[in-house]
């Protein structure tokens, strides 16, 4: 195996980053069903913003990620966390568990587990 610079390894993290947030921000628009030009408007930019950003073009400052965070109703660690199917439906979820008393949650948690048992049983798990 040839030797690859430390700085080369960091260059393939950097551009590997970089194509999980441009796949990232293309796969949430289209779940919440916009479309480039609409999104790029609701953020306040041109139309071609978005485009520019799925496209490889260009990357989005900090302070435009976050709200672009803001925009799909995310936060940066739930952006990030690829493993999440409905990141904004569970953001939903947990902001409406906090407001819950602990007889509220606990009732709750065990639909959660008999929900999971069910499925578990019928995918033969």
């Amino acid at each position: 195996m040839p030797f690859r610079s430390p700085l080369s390894l960091i260059q393939e993290v950097i551009a590997m980053n970089e194509d999980f947030v441009r796949e990232r921000i293309t796969a949430l628009r289209l779940k919440k069903g916009v479309s480039e030009y609409q999104m790029s408007y609701d953020l306040g930019h041109s139309r071609g913003y978005v485009y520019n950003i799925s496209s490889g073009k260009a990357l989005p400052p900090l302070k435009e990620f976050f709200a672009i965070c803001d925009y799909f109703g995310l936060t940066p660690a739930q952006f990030f966390d690829e493993g999440t199917q409905n990141p904004e439906l569970i953001q939903k979820a947990v902001s409406g568990m906090k407001q819950l008393s602990e007889a509220d949650l606990l009732m709750l948690l065990g639909l959660i587990n008999r929900l999971l048992d069910t499925k578990n049983k019928s995918e033969g798990m």
